[in-house]
């Protein structure tokens, strides 16, 4: 890790106990920051690390690790500092061991994010942005959901795919935006709690029961959590079943998953190029 010696006295000073002698391991993680764990006195801490301009988006990912525990629905790891060098931003966590989940996790992890998404407030977004991935993610406040996922997420991707390039979609997409109100005659739903960016990647058991990291949260219809893990190979049938025994989906959900997919999908396309254009 770049600037070990001034990253171990900033974690120190935060009452992380690390040796500046024995640096962190390199592990795998996602695409948009390093991933390392750190051994300490304490036991292991996994820490991610970006550029100095990545501390913003580190500290809502720590206010949004703390919203999802205070719901005490699903599990999240526990964030531990949030420090900054000269040339570095880190964000420490609870350290999990992460694995693949069984049938019987699924289906309580089912139960859980039924529960998760009960959490509701008046208003759809959050007190705060943040990203998805690693694109700017806007959480202003609406009343009205079809106005907030037409302003801030559909045009918003929109408008950057034209910057990058990909012009031809704005015309097609301004079209769906348009017509949004018709997916929505006889559904309004409530602003829940969402994880944001709940692909199988984002989740697993630790300690004998799920949980999950990296969201993107936000106040929103619960139906964009479940598009999300349908989007890429989606999760078991025990976890489906499991939700919608919870809490079922209201008619019309089917039409709705590929509409909050495709936010998904141009954000991909956004941040990683044209092998998503034609999905």
């Amino acid at each position: 890790m770049q600037d070990w010696p001034q990253v171990a006295d900033a974690l120190q000073k935060s009452g992380i106990s690390c040796d500046p002698g024995s640096p962190p391991q390199g592990v795998s993680g996602g695409d948009i920051s390093a991933a390392w764990r750190l051994p300490t006195r304490d036991g292991p801490v996994f820490l991610k690390s970006g550029q100095l301009d990545a501390a913003e988006m580190f500290d809502a990912e720590r206010a949004a690790l703390a919203e999802l525990d205070a719901a005490d629905a699903v599990r999240v790891p526990r964030p531990l500092a949030l420090i900054s060098t000269a040339g570095a931003a880190v964000l420490a966590l609870e350290w999990l061991d992460i694995r693949a989940a069984d049938s019987d996790a699924n289906r309580l992890f089912g139960q859980q994010l039924a529960a998760l998404h009960a959490h509701t407030r008046p208003s759809f977004g959050w007190d705060r942005d943040n990203t998805i991935g690693a694109t700017p993610q806007s959480n202003r406040p609406c009343d009205d959901w079809v106005e907030f996922f037409r302003r801030e997420r559909l045009e918003f991707q929109l408008e950057l795919a034209a910057l990058n390039g990909y012009r031809e979609l704005k015309a097609e997409g301004e079209r769906v935006a348009a017509r949004l109100e018709n997916l929505f005659r006889d559904y309004r739903p409530p602003a829940s709690l969402l994880h944001g960016d709940l692909w199988g990647g984002n989740w697993g058991i630790a300690d004998g029961v799920p949980v999950m990291f990296d969201p993107a949260l936000y106040y929103g219809d619960r139906e964009t959590d479940i598009a999300m893990t349908r989007l890429f190979g989606g999760f078991s049938p025990e976890f489906y079943s499991a939700y919608q025994e919870a809490w079922p989906l209201a008619p019309g959900h089917e039409a709705r998953t590929d509409l909050y997919q495709l936010y998904h999908v141009l954000n991909h396309l956004n941040l990683f190029g044209a092998a998503y254009l034609g999905r």
